[in-house]
């Protein structure tokens, strides 16, 4: 299974996220925003990274852009469940411009995010 880094905001839903991955069999690491994540994702170089959009800190498209600028052959799914004014499919079609693998809009099923993970890695 595959290494995998979590940039989640929301601390209960970040850690429901990772134990849903782990009981798939994928070992997780996470972090709370994305300046905490990309220095996870320089340490450790995970396979798989799964970032929010909508942070503190380091928003979920700076975050990828950097990632994307390091030259790696990491996978990317963004997930979003957007706030007031900007919807989550707003965010999702940033991300999806600037290059992620996958896209989801919160609230999703332990489905959705196993199936987007196994197309993300393939």
């Amino acid at each position: 299974m595959a290494t995998i880094l979590v940039i989640e905001d929301d601390e209960q839903f970040c850690q429901m996220l990772a134990q849903m991955l782990r009981q798939a069999g994928h070992q997780v690491e996470t972090a709370a925003n994305g300046v905490l994540g990309l220095e996870r994702f320089r340490a450790s170089a995970p396979e798989l990274v799964i970032t929010d959009i909508l942070m503190p800190e380091k928003d979920g498209i700076d975050t990828i852009l950097e990632i994307k600028r390091e030259g790696t052959d990491t996978r990317l799914i963004a997930i979003s469940g957007g706030r007031r004014a900007i919807t989550p499919q707003f965010n999702l079609d940033s991300a999806a411009l600037i290059g992620v693998q996958q896209v989801l809009a919160k609230p999703f099923s332990r489905q959705q995010i196993l199936e987007a993970v196994e197309a993300a890695l393939s």
